[in-house]
């Protein structure tokens, strides 16, 4: 590990509604916050086009534009955002060290992880780039832009069967795609799925293809046992086959649970580490929105700053 070059009050990993409204409440707080803002700045809310569930914004706004906000505001009150990437950390003394880029050592009094998640994909060239056009991976986010369309649902788990009673609410036509012969969805979910009368679910179900030009027209399935293949023609496409947290630079140092995500003292954002704290979708496996984000980043500056006020650091 190179030698540390630097030393900060208040080092935010991530950026995003929890990372960036931690910036604000930890610049207004006078705790100077140094956020690395990650692989993907802004977050999963980038490749988002229309939000329009986030209070605030009664005409909706666009995904990246609304990070732009967010990150002016914490511009504004002192937040010195940077490009970056952390790679390693070491929580071993009371000083926490975070490497950036494989080069750069950060030693930081109080971290606040904001890395988020990511969404699992199926790995197609339409999926990607036909997303934000019709393909999604949040059907509670983008379900109303759809409404009294026929739409497909990939998946088989809980949030699948969830996303697919959610959107029949919504659309004329759900169709649910499941790769194998059963669901893993509970009992009950299973049940809520097959005893709605516009979700046709297809079992032994792959999608070979997303069609469309500019947008979603359909897709192509291909049925598992026999080969067989056929066309649906939808206007949305959601993958609902899980979220992988992006947390794997922290295994071995904070206790996470069997997915990824971070384990936190309910009802504050401290880990098992003190003086380090997990906010946003890095520790939220249940809402995962933006504005549950955004309060989680609230609750991980305040946890940060009483944290720093204990210890006596100004």
């Amino acid at each position: 590990m190179s030698e540390a070059t630097e030393h900060v009050k208040c080092l935010i990993i991530g950026s995003g509604p929890a990372g960036y409204t931690a910036a604000i409440y930890a610049a207004r707080a006078d705790m100077k916050p140094v956020m690395y803002q990650g692989l993907q700045p802004g977050g999963q809310l980038t490749i988002t086009t229309e939000v329009e569930n986030y209070p605030g914004y009664p005409k909706g706004t666009q995904g990246p534009e609304m990070m732009e906000d967010f990150k002016a505001q914490a511009e504004r009150f002192g937040t010195d955002i940077r490009w970056g990437y952390a790679t390693s950390v070491d929580f071993t003394g009371p000083i926490h060290k975070v490497v950036i880029d494989e080069k750069t050592t950060i030693t930081a009094d109080s971290i606040i992880i904001a890395t988020g998640a990511s969404a699992k994909w199926l790995g197609l060239e339409s999926e990607q780039r036909l997303n934000g056009f019709g393909v999604s991976a949040c059907a509670v986010c983008d379900g109303f832009f759809f409404k009294g369309q026929d739409v497909a649902i990939v998946g088989a788990g809980d949030t699948a069967a969830e996303e697919a009673t959610y959107l029949a609410k919504l659309c004329t036509k759900v169709y649910m795609i499941v790769r194998k012969d059963e669901m893993r969805a509970s009992k009950a979910m299973q049940h809520r799925v097959l005893n709605t009368k516009n979700i046709e679910v297809l079992f032994n179900t792959e999608t070979k293809e997303i069609v469309g030009g500019k947008s979603v027209e359909g897709a192509i399935l291909t049925n598992t046992k026999t080969g067989e293949e056929k066309r649906i023609n939808v206007t949305g496409f959601f993958v609902a086959i899980g979220h992988k947290p992006n947390t794997d630079i922290f295994k071995g140092w904070l206790d996470l649970d069997e997915t990824g995500y971070i384990k936190t003292i309910p009802g504050t954002s401290k880990t098992n580490i003190p003086g380090v704290f997990a906010t946003g979708d890095a520790q939220d496996k249940i809402y995962r929105q933006a504005v549950t984000a955004a309060g989680s980043g609230c609750m991980g500056a305040l946890d940060a700053e009483r944290y720093l006020a204990d210890k006596g650091i100004h």
